[in-house]
């Protein structure tokens, strides 16, 4: 699909090549970023920013691979409303379910409250948590979560609510 089809209120689903979103796709599966197109921009919480909002043209950039889903029964004005009174709010960083700020999916899920939380996994299949989830933890002296409520991109993307529209070419 064309960005010219976007929709207002789409969720962007795409797979990083930074060495985090290759650990986000290797414990959670296809995808380790989600954002929300509305009024022509991308708002989504990133590392590096925070709850923000970005234009269009520099996030596809940005992301090779941009997977189109929309939930049909959004309700456009409070979601707007809810994302604009989030911008600036940081990143968690500690995926805890309590911890300050919000990642990718946590926002989304703050916004569209329509999605389970399930157990969190930083494994590959063959380790419960993978040394790069080992050595993240470490640096920022917590335990590694597992086990605890969370959200995931494709957790998300699975959800029966919503409808897959395409991939932006």
């Amino acid at each position: 699909m064309k960005k010219e089809q976007l929709k207002e209120g789409d969720l962007l689903f795409t797979v990083g090549d930074s060495e985090m979103g290759q650990a986000i796709t290797t414990a959670t599966g296809d995808y380790s970023h989600v954002a929300i197109y509305l009024e022509g921009s991308i708002y989504h919480a990133t590392v590096d920013q925070g709850v923000s909002k970005q234009d269009l043209t520099s996030f596809l950039e940005e992301n090779k691979i941009v997977d189109v889903f929309c939930y049909p029964k959004i309700k456009l004005k409070q979601v707007f409303e809810k994302v604009h009174a989030l911008l600036g709010n940081p990143y968690n960083i500690s995926f805890y379910p309590d911890g300050t700020g919000f990642y990718c999916s946590q926002l989304i899920a703050h916004l569209l409250p329509i999605f389970a939380e399930i157990p969190m996994q930083f494994g590959d299949g063959h380790q419960e948590v993978t040394n790069f989830w080992q050595e993240y933890y470490e640096q920022l002296g917590l335990a590694v979560p597992t086990g605890r409520p969370g959200t995931n991109p494709s957790l998300l993307a699975q959800s029966p609510q919503l409808c897959y529209r395409g991939r932006l070419k």
